[in-house]
């Protein structure tokens, strides 16, 4: 497990150079190629931005990230490299200028290695509906590494790279965290940027950062947290030092346990693991509340109803005419919108674009989309009600450990219920942190989530340190 702070400690001591980090993270990408992690390896570019970093370091003026060895999931936008989101209909695409996220790493010296695979558009719980094949878990290849940001996830898992940034519409993030063994932050919806991150849901999409240590995720975080004038939904609120919060004193913090989420559904060794956690919370001084998210039944069926809707808007400007793949030997403008995106969509994605064109249609909008952003404020309230009553909230990131890969594929509902106890920090806009509680009997990654308030990163960060 590669860290940050391993990494500084060789560079201060001239016992390893950023070019040889870079090579020896390359080489490990090529030899696990059978994962599918990466889409885009960057391997020549790496190698002589690390160059620089070098010199940089030489002449003391790097920045604060130097050394720092990152990937990207592959719908996040890098200035002259292909963004193919997973899927065919953009697999020619060359995006035009970075992402603010990517832009800030770079000016701190991150090298970074290559775009990961993923779930077309951001669209699965599995990774298994990437256009260019299904990445595979590093604990048991036969199973999935969660979605849709699975190729992150596993980069970090495998020692590919340090951290990656994913992206976290409704756990995507969390999600492939827990079931790869790695830490994964959503932040508050509004303090990282997405300008240059291709839409899926606008409302509940952010980028989010994968790592070994809540420090390293936290280091990340201090470079790309903060408003962006290129992002309207972008938050004009002051960033704290996080890697100063990490104090490690916890005595006296009040921690909810939502009774609704360790109900019938949730594997029993996960249950297990995640209360072994909360009672060493306990011994380190936090105290426990039982608390009711009496909404919380209503998350899936809200989440899928809105995500949809936003997906079904999103994605209409991918039509065959300015950008991305085009059908050939076309009869008619409307005969090559209709083939271009029947032929550069996947499955999945035409049944969210059909579903959330459903739900918006006229007749049906007040009974499903607009019920559901009702029932959204709902949710809402009820995280604004318990943190009156609690700091953090203890919540499962998974039902269960990683499942096979295909096992689901043929049944989307119960693909869908992968991401019953993660939606819900998208609904409501608050940070959320996938963190690490053992492993199962097969050997698999347990991971559970720590909720927090509103922008604040910092506590839960705080909490996940404690943990490790």
């Amino acid at each position: 497990m590669t860290t940050f702070d391993s990494i500084q400690a060789e560079l201060s001591s001239n016992k390893i150079f950023v070019e040889e980090l870079t090579k020896n993270f390359l080489q490990t990408i090529n030899q696990k190629r059978h994962l599918n992690t990466f889409l885009n390896v960057f391997d020549g570019k790496a190698i002589r931005r690390a160059q620089e970093v070098d010199k940089k370091i030489v002449n003391t003026n790097s920045g604060s990230l130097a050394g720092m060895i990152m990937a990207a999931k592959d719908n996040i936008c890098f200035k002259d490299e292909v963004t193919t989101c997973g899927s065919k209909i953009l697999q020619d695409f060359v995006s035009l200028y970075d992402a603010t996220a990517i832009q800030r790493l770079k000016n701190a010296d991150v090298v970074f290695v290559g775009k990961t695979n993923q779930d077309e558009f951001a669209m699965g719980s599995s990774t298994e509906n990437s256009a260019y094949g299904v990445v595979k878990n590093p604990f048991d290849e036969s199973r999935v590494p969660g979605g849709s940001s699975g190729g992150s996830a596993v980069a970090v898992a495998a020692n590919m790279c340090v951290t990656a940034l994913g992206s976290d519409t409704g756990g995507s993030v969390r999600q492939p965290a827990a079931l790869c063994g790695v830490i994964g932050l959503k932040p508050t919806y509004g303090r990282v940027s997405r300008y240059g991150l291709v839409a899926y849901g606008s409302s509940l999409d952010q980028i989010g950062i994968f790592g070994n240590t809540a420090k390293d995720v936290a280091r990340v975080l201090q470079v790309i947290a903060g408003h962006d004038e290129h992002d309207s939904t972008s938050a004009n609120v002051s960033v704290p030092n996080y890697l100063e919060a990490m104090n490690k004193d916890i005595s006296g913090m009040k921690i909810g346990i939502p009774k609704e989420y360790f109900a019938d559904g949730l594997d029993e060794e996960i249950r297990k693991a995640i209360f072994l956690q909360i009672e060493k919370l306990k011994s380190l001084g936090a105290t426990v509340k039982e608390i009711s998210m009496a909404h919380s039944e209503y998350v899936i069926a809200t989440y899928y109803i809105i995500a949809m809707a936003e997906a079904s808007s999103n994605l209409s400007r991918f039509d065959g005419a300015r950008y991305g793949y085009r059908a050939e030997n076309v009869k008619n403008l409307t005969d090559m919108y209709v083939r271009s995106r029947s032929e550069g969509f996947g499955d999945e994605v035409k049944r969210r674009i059909m579903v959330g064109t459903y739900v918006l249609s006229a007749g049906y909008y007040d009974a499903y989309y607009l019920k559901a952003q009702q029932v959204r404020r709902l949710i809402y309230d009820d995280f604004i009600n318990a943190y009156k009553e609690v700091d953090i909230i203890i919540s499962p990131a998974t039902p269960t450990t990683a499942f096979k890969i295909g096992e689901k594929t043929d049944d989307p509902v119960q693909m869908y219920l992968e991401d019953i106890y993660t939606v819900s920090a998208n609904l409501a806009g608050i940070p959320a942190i996938a963190v690490r509680a053992g492993k199962d009997i097969n050997g698999l990654p347990i991971g559970f989530q720590l909720y927090g308030k509103h922008f604040d990163e910092a506590t839960i960060l705080k909490v996940a340190d404690c943990l490790e």
